[in-house]
């Protein structure tokens, strides 16, 4: 393979992926993607073509998309270890592993679904799964640390695949003081901003977070946030009460169900909401406890299944309401939301977002309505944050994660 000037082994393959050439324009490489998401639902794998386009900024092509769902059993290995006491160094180290031999072949089905081989692909980036993420200083010796775990070995991925893996992309951001989330609003930036309309991107995945682009702004005046729970608490929930479902699936079981305001006021005190800016959440705040003490305020009202369903989906829809209200609207009245992740595919919650959102004037779309895929946008963001990781350029905006400077996110495997 070569090694640069640098002895940087991956230099010839990345400088032979920029000088191939796609019609009538050159510095063109393909890139792999890998996330798995706090819903654990499976990997999602994009290949994707990058090539500059003007300004610098890239321009994408969407080559292939996969969804893997993970095998019953290990998403339940992956739920157990979401409990620190039953997180033990002998499971974690056994599941990293694991997970990246299930990412290896996620990787080269894509490849292999866009026609392509794997000599033919410059870099693959996994976010692989969190485990446990602790984005608040946490004092120690002296120290505040701030750590996070995600799994998913991007030395097995990059062995089993020949391409340079790209992983681990939060600790950098971290070490600098940053939140390590939410990392999407770097690709977004370079991939949705408009000169004349203020834009948000919210993701609705596990847990629901929102990018901020301001018309015409600059990569330091981009700012974004999680907003609280997108699907953990619907799935959670749905788990728990349909035996054999683990999701709400186009929303409707909360379609039936009726919102109880008494149980959605006490939800919306959760001090989470009214945390200033940067700030990030995840299962450690929204998890399984979270959920039996609503399973256990709904036993005690009398409230159905249908009923909880309902509640809980409105909380997200409030919660990314109440973020616009109290955090954005204020500096950047929106002209629109364009929603991504699976929360995207559930009519109920889309309908419930649309009513907190449109009477101030954002118009709500999907990735798909504007010819984009929802499922694919994360994926491909870590692609191309791996393509900006392995060429050694920053890949993070510490105006959204509080760093103090932009860093080269990942760590990479050859």
């Amino acid at each position: 393979m070569g090694m640069d000037e640098n002895g940087n082994v991956y230099g010839k393959r990345y400088r032979e992926a920029s000088a191939r050439e796609s019609g009538s324009l050159s510095g063109v490489r393909c890139a792999v993607g890998l996330m798995s998401g706090t819903s654990v639902d499976g990997i999602d794998a994009a290949a994707i073509e990058i090539r500059e386009g003007e300004g610098g900024r890239p321009q994408i092509r969407l080559l292939a998309f996969e969804n893997t769902p993970y095998p019953a059993d290990v998403r339940a290995e992956i739920f157990a270890l979401f409990e620190p006491s039953a997180a033990t160094v002998d499971r974690v180290g056994r599941l990293n592993v694991l997970l990246g031999e299930l990412y290896a072949e996620a990787a080269l089905s894509a490849i292999r679904q866009a026609g392509l081989k794997p000599e033919e692909i410059a870099v693959i980036g996994s976010h692989g799964q969190t485990i446990y993420h602790a984005p608040q200083p946490f004092p120690s010796h002296g120290y505040d640390l701030r750590y996070t775990v995600q799994i998913g070995e991007g030395a097995v991925i990059a062995a089993r695949t020949g391409i340079p893996c790209v992983s681990d992309f939060r600790v950098a951001d971290m070490a600098w003081g940053g939140q390590g989330a939410p990392l999407v609003p770097f690709t977004e930036y370079l991939l949705y901003g408009e000169s004349d309309r203020t834009l948000l991107l919210q993701n609705i995945g596990g847990i629901g977070n929102v990018t901020v682009l301001p018309a015409a702004c600059s990569p330091e005046e981009v700012y974004a946030f999680d907003t609280g729970p997108g699907n953990m608490l619907i799935d959670g929930v749905v788990s728990r009460l349909f035996p054999g479902m683990s999701m709400d699936i186009g929303g409707a079981i909360a379609k039936e169900g009726r919102v109880d305001a008494e149980l959605l006021g006490r939800l919306q005190q959760e001090p989470y909401y009214a945390q200033s800016l940067p700030k990030s959440t995840g299962r450690e705040l929204f998890g399984s406890a979270y959920v039996d003490q609503l399973l256990a305020y709904g036993e005690e009202r009398g409230l159905s299944a249908n009923d909880l369903a309902a509640t809980v989906t409105r909380l997200t829809a409030w919660s990314i309401g109440d973020g616009y209200r109290r955090f954005i609207r204020p500096k950047h009245a929106a002209d629109a939301m364009i929603v991504g992740g699976g929360g995207s595919y559930n009519p109920t919650l889309i309908g419930m977002l649309k009513e907190e959102l449109e009477p101030m004037g954002v118009e709500v779309l999907t990735q798909e309505d504007i010819g984009l895929s929802s499922d694919a946008k994360e994926a491909v963001a870590f692609a191309l944050l791996a393509d900006y990781a392995i060429a050694g350029r920053p890949n993070s905006l510490p105006g959204v994660t509080g760093a103090r400077r932009a860093a080269v996110l990942g760590k990479i495997s050859y």
